[in-house]
């Protein structure tokens, strides 16, 4: 598939993306937008690709925020749908089938950090900052930005860094859960393909039927996610790579699972 500012390359049954926008650092406009609601599809439509690693071009930046060009301008009505336009295409990505990786090589900033949080998993390069900013330009998060973050890092951590702007660095987003893995530049991919190799060991239809149980169970009652958690395992009974895993440890031997 062709995209405008997405470069896109499949390693392992994974598709490496990089957000191609270099001068900008990366900064999303309605182009970007586009072609992240096109990659969910695309992503879907191939039984063969397993989940995506995302990640910035070049060494500054993941993805400095939204494009302010197209945001200075904007009426009320014309706000509120530009906002939830990217709402929609990061719930989109949070909700998906496979799972999303950000690999987080620089500035990761206002809808940059609301790209990577609405990621499955997420691992910072050590000399990364990130923040939401919005308020230091009369703005706010709109693409998620208020509701995520809390829910990752807790309310008081997430109103402290929306409520002044600051940036954190990469081993305080560590320490407060909202980076999964730091490591050096020169690791960075190498770590992402590496989490990405083991969920490949594990049964595909096991790992999506997981991911969306925890994905949309997290936001019901706990007696509602408890019970979208047992309808998700009667799902999994149903497949080929439950008898086969089953089959395997039981056999001691290593399963070889189809994702049927």
């Amino acid at each position: 598939m062709s995209y405008k500012n997405l470069v896109v390359e499949e390693n392992a049954s994974w598709l490496e993306v990089q957000i191609d926008r270099q001068k900008a650092l990366n900064a999303l406009n309605h182009d970007t937008m586009n072609d992240l609601d096109a990659l969910v599809d695309e992503v879907h439509g191939k039984d063969e690709i397993r989940g995506v690693i995302l990640t910035g071009a070049g060494e500054k930046a993941f993805v400095a925020g939204a494009d302010i060009g197209e945001l200075s301008d904007l009426s009320a009505e014309q706000a509120m749908a530009h906002a939830a336009r990217g709402q929609g295409v990061f719930s989109k990505i949070e909700n998906a089938r496979k799972p999303f990786i950000a690999a987080v090589n620089g500035f990761a900033l206002g809808g940059g950090l609301e790209l990577a949080m609405s990621c499955h998993v997420r691992v910072f390069v050590s000399s990364a900052s990130v923040g939401l900013p919005e308020v230091g330009l009369g703005v706010i998060p709109g693409y998620g930005g208020t509701q995520r973050l809390g829910r990752i890092v807790g309310l008081g951590r997430a109103l402290e860094m929306t409520l002044t702007g600051n940036m954190i660095d990469a081993e305080e987003a560590y320490r407060i859960g909202l980076a999964n893995k730091v490591v050096e530049a020169k690791e960075l991919m190498e770590t992402c393909r590496g989490i990405a190799a083991s969920m490949n060991k594990r049964g595909p239809r096991a790992v999506s039927l997981a991911l969306q149980a925890a994905v949309r169970g997290r936001d019901m009652p706990l007696a509602e996610g408890l019970a979208f958690e047992v309808s998700q395992f009667g799902l999994a009974a149903n497949t080929d790579d439950w008898k086969e895993g089953t089959d395997a440890f039981l056999s001691k031997r290593k399963p070889e699972f189809k994702g049927k």
